[in-house]
């Protein structure tokens, strides 16, 4: 019976100290704001390895960058229906923005 039992616990130490699967997100661009869940939102929390896809809802181009450390890119202009998708390597916070729209605004938060 120990047996068993002490598999049981290595299968679950082993589970708890890998990290978890990375994640594929999709954020929308619409209304000319970031929205996630059909929602507008200003803040994202994600984990290291997570990737986004920016995806463009709008009738008009949008050119999604970064100049964060933490994860700089710059995903150039798009239209409507295309998206584009940025991989977080690194953990700390991101501040997204539209170069073609100032007003929209988006913080990534990234954890380990």
């Amino acid at each position: 019976m120990r047996v068993p039992l002490t598999i049981a616990l290595v299968s679950f130490v082993l589970a708890a100290a890998l990290p978890a699967a990375a994640k594929d997100i999709e954020v929308s661009q619409k209304g000319k704001s970031f929205q996630y869940q059909r929602a507008a939102v200003q803040t994202l929390k994600l984990n290291v390895g997570d990737t986004v896809n920016f995806r463009n809802d709008d009738p008009f181009f949008h050119n999604v960058y970064s100049a964060s450390p933490a994860k700089q890119f710059d995903l150039g202009s798009y239209p409507q229906g295309q998206g584009r998708k940025v991989t977080f390597e690194k953990e700390g916070t991101v501040e997204v923005e539209c170069a073609i729209h100032p007003e929209m605004k988006l913080r990534v938060e990234v954890a380990k």
